[in-house]
């Protein structure tokens, strides 16, 4: 009994993740993918325009772009402001749950960053 007691303990902290049709499979597939991530954390950094956004993160189409944002915004971590005026003005940010995410996401892309040339090493083996 006590093996499926901790099972179970262990389930309800990880979720489903492995299940296939667990939502929060949905999510971590907009959180981590390669346009995701790079949103996130420039978001890190405060409030941005859709345009410079697009410039921040580089070689991002604005469909793609506007698409995750959308995405983003649909599962709580974007905040989008759309300014009355002419030409559009429309900012992005995080929400509190946003901010979460993107601390975590940030932390894998320092991560990475600080281990880069190990990780080159290892793809030169």
């Amino acid at each position: 009994m006590q093996t499926d007691t901790k099972h179970l303990s262990r389930k309800m902290r990880r979720g489903e993740i492995f299940a296939v049709q667990c939502p929060s499979r949905e999510i971590l597939k907009h959180v981590t993918s390669r346009w995701g991530v790079l949103i996130l954390v420039a978001l890190m950094e405060g409030t941005h325009r859709f345009s410079e956004l697009r410039r921040k993160v580089g070689e991002v189409s604005e469909k793609m772009l506007a698409q995750t944002l959308q995405q983003l915004e649909q599962d709580g971590f974007v905040n989008r402001v759309s300014h009355p005026v002419v030409p559009p003005h429309v900012e992005y940010s995080l929400t509190p749950l946003g901010l979460g995410v993107g601390q975590q996401v940030e932390a894998l892309t320092d991560w990475i960053e600080m281990n880069l040339p190990k990780i080159m090493a290892a793809r030169q083996s």
